[in-house]
Formats: structure tokens, sequence, C-alpha cells
């Protein structure tokens, strides 16, 4: 079995999925994640899926909801219970200080992007432009990892490790700069010359000058 063809097990209703519909399902996928939604066209997708423009849209009355059907699923049964029962990994162990804490977190992401690349770039460039995704990334995502993370940060408060500030918002400003750096290592600059170890020491102690509780 291919990859393709075990992505197309797990994500979707396969029995009510034709031939051409698969095919076209793998190439929306490769080519969003290769050119973003914005600059792929339906032409594009056809031609890479061996059928006719017009297939697709015997299938998908415009490009969006193609985007739609294709991510919502990844979304609910593949990216959400994933992200979540990896973070909760990280979140179950007990960090002595935030730093080791933060390390783990950039690690355990680092890993999951990874492994999921042409996925999580379609979400990285859409998401902040789709509000439909953008809602259901919020609840099946955010909301079942935030709060623990407001709690593992009141831990480290109790501690004098942080400063007294909101949870909600340290966790909004640490969150920021950990997928900003991701981003920008696996989707916007994959190519330059990274030293990974050397740039997660330095995201982490870009967060800590800001929120660190100072000696």
């Amino acid at each position: 079995m291919t990859e393709e063809e075990l992505m197309l097990q797990q994500l979707f209703d396969e029995d009510r999925l034709t031939d051409k519909q698969k095919k076209i399902i793998v190439a929306a996928i490769e080519t969003f994640s290769e050119k973003g939604y914005a600059a792929s066209s339906t032409s594009e997708i056809a031609k890479k899926a061996g059928v006719a423009e017009g297939t697709i849209f015997r299938h998908y009355k415009t490009k969006k909801e193609l985007l739609v059907s294709i991510v919502a699923p990844l979304m609910t049964k593949f990216i959400a219970p994933l992200v979540v029962k990896d973070f909760n990994k990280v979140l179950e162990r007990e960090f002595e200080t935030v730093e080791d804490f933060l390390k783990a977190t950039i690690e355990n992401r680092r890993d999951l992007l990874i492994r999921m690349l042409p996925v999580v770039k379609i979400m990285f460039q859409e998401i902040p432009f789709q509000p439909e995704l953008r809602e259901q990334f919020f609840v099946l995502v955010a909301e079942n990892i935030f709060e623990r993370v407001e709690k593992v940060i009141v831990g480290y408060q109790e501690k004098g490790q942080l400063i007294d500030m909101p949870p909600k918002s340290i966790a909004r400003l640490t969150i920021t700069n950990i997928l900003g750096f991701l981003f920008s290592r696996y989707v916007l600059f994959p190519h330059l010359d990274w030293d990974d170890e050397l740039e997660i020491e330095r995201t982490i102690q870009f967060i800590m000058h800001g929120v660190g509780k100072k000696e």
C-alpha cells in the first residue's frame, strides 16, 4: 500500500470516493502544499491527477470546497488527536525549569511537524485566511491544550521562575514565538543553513528574556 493509499484509508470514507476523487485529493494535497492555495489552480490539480478539470467541479463546486473537504477530515481525524495526544507526553512530565519545558515542547512540535510537513504546510498557509478552518482548529486543538499549558505556567510562576503576568498572556506570547521559529525553519526558509540546536536555544532565551523572572 502506498503512502497516498494509506492516507486516504485513514482519513476518508474510501467507499464513498471514486477512483478519480482519490486521485484529485492526493493531487490537491501535493499542489496546495507545494504552492499554497491561492497560487494553485484546479487545472494544475486536474493535470497532476490525470483527470479533466470538469471532473473536479462535478465533485467540488469550487476550489475552496476542495480545500475544506481535504483539510477538515485531516484536522478532525488526524491532526487534532495526534497533536493533543503527542503533546500530552510533554505536559504529563515534570520539568525542573521553564527552559527544560520549552526545549521539550519545541522538540516535540518539531518532530511532529517534520512527520506531517505537507499537511502542516497547508494548515499554516490557509488557517489565517479561512475562517472555517481557523474556528475548527481552535475548537479541536487550541481548547484542548491551552488550559493545560496555563496550569503549567501557573506552576512555574509559583516557583518564582516566571513574571507576574496573566497565564493566558504568557501562553500566547510563548506559543507565538515557538510557532514563529518552526514556521520560519520548515515552511518559509527551509533551505537556509540552520543550526537547529543553536536556534532552539536562542528562541528559548528570547522567550525567557521577556517572561522569565529576573534574579
